[in-house]
């Protein structure tokens, strides 16, 4: 199984290298409206027939490089294919950052130490933030595209990595995780052993309260400043819930990484499917529909995926019914055994008492439980 992941890399360069880097950019940016024009009025993507048409001009009035005169081209198709891909209707995009794509050891090269990257004025080196890329080098990973970014006088390299990791058999399992989410506890998670692990909401619901206050006030300005006020609280916000989710997935793995005595992960981690939760609206007042729908409760799955995919564990989604009404202990299933509003459950039946996204998670672990029993079920009937 290969699995993809996309560094972000703080560049060093200096104030020659800054200049460069931007001269270069701005030149790429450019090449591309030029390329897109022609492409928008010819509705050609031919790659050939553009080269043939506009590599003299790229090369002479834009002083391109070969490869980079090459780039611009592909570049600017694939993303008129990207728009065709969606829609019938042909919109022009418009370059104006100073972004451009690399293809790995004829545009760029990355060693330990340096980056190595073409420009109008030839190849330069430039020292970045080596910091956990040490894995990365050890022979077993593929780097593929990548693309240099300038945001908010920073330079960054975005770069691809492949590896071949090997999957978790089924049979293999020695640890199964609910994992529940939710609002007041982001996660709950509870594992083979019993052992529980909350992941508090509370200063989560706090931060996107401020974010929703602050941006409430911008609207009612309807001024060009406060558009560019918003969008920049927006792009905020969403660097931050992605980096609080990347922490909560990190932790998850890394607690349960090696359980027993396995040489790679043996975990499996259940989840809810939660993909119509935002048809749920009706169901949630008015008040409270911004932090009952807004969470980015599939981001956070996409992370433990792919960090559980890098430790050998596996991410499993399953149904999502009845797993905080169900009593883990005597399986009695009653809609009043939970209050939402204490965030309790206390079985009707038996009388278990406990926190409600704690029982989440202990049915979803449950659920796990009888998953892996069904497969075991059906190959010892298929043996007989």
């Amino acid at each position: 199984m290969e699995l993809t992941v996309t560094a972000k890399l703080l560049l060093r360069p200096t104030e020659e290298q800054k200049a460069m880097l931007f001269e270069t950019g701005k030149a790429f940016s450019k090449a591309c409206n030029y390329v897109s024009g022609i492409i928008f009025n010819s509705h050609n993507l031919n790659q050939f027939k553009l080269q043939d048409e506009t590599y003299s001009d790229l090369r002479g009035v834009y002083g391109m490089p070969s490869q980079m005169a090459i780039n611009v081209i592909r570049h600017v198709i694939g993303n008129y294919r990207a728009i065709l891909a969606t829609q019938s209707d042909w919109i022009e995009p418009e370059y104006k950052h100073t972004i451009y794509p690399l293809t790995w050891n004829r545009d760029y090269l990355l060693r330990e130490n340096y980056f190595s990257i073409g420009t109008l004025k030839g190849r330069i080196k430039l020292s970045y933030e080596n910091g956990g890329m040490e894995k990365y080098f050890d022979g077993s990973w593929t780097f593929g595209a990548a693309k240099v970014v300038n945001k908010h006088g920073k330079w960054y390299l975005h770069i691809s990595m492949s590896k071949e990791f090997e999957q978790l058999d089924d049979y293999n399992v020695a640890n199964v995780v609910g994992v529940d989410l939710g609002i007041n506890f982001t996660a709950t998670a509870y594992d083979s052993n019993g052992k529980t692990t909350f992941f508090s909401g509370k200063h989560i619901k706090q931060k996107r309260g401020h974010y929703k206050k602050i941006r409430q006030q911008l609207q009612k300005r309807q001024t060009p400043s406060a558009r560019r006020r918003l969008k920049a609280i927006g792009s905020r916000e969403n660097r931050w819930i992605s980096d609080v989710n990347h922490c909560i997935s990190k932790t998850l793995v890394d607690s349960n990484h090696k359980f027993g005595k396995a040489e790679c992960g043996n975990t499996a981690f259940i989840l809810e499917d939660l993909s119509g939760v935002r048809n749920a609206t009706e169901k949630v007042r008015i008040k409270d529909r911004y932090v009952s729908v807004s969470w980015a409760f599939y981001d956070l799955r996409q992370k433990l995926e792919y960090k559980a995919k890098l430790n050998c564990d596996k991410v499993i989604v399953v149904d999502p019914k009845y797993t905080s009404q169900t009593c883990p202990k005597c399986g009695h299933t009653e809609k009043s055994n939970r209050n939402k509003k204490k965030h309790t459950f206390r079985c009707k039946n038996c009388g278990y008492t406990s926190n409600d996204d704690r029982i989440g998670a202990m049915n979803l672990h449950r659920k796990g439980i009888e998953y892996f029993e069904s497969i075991a079920e059906r190959v010892q009937q298929v043996q007989l």
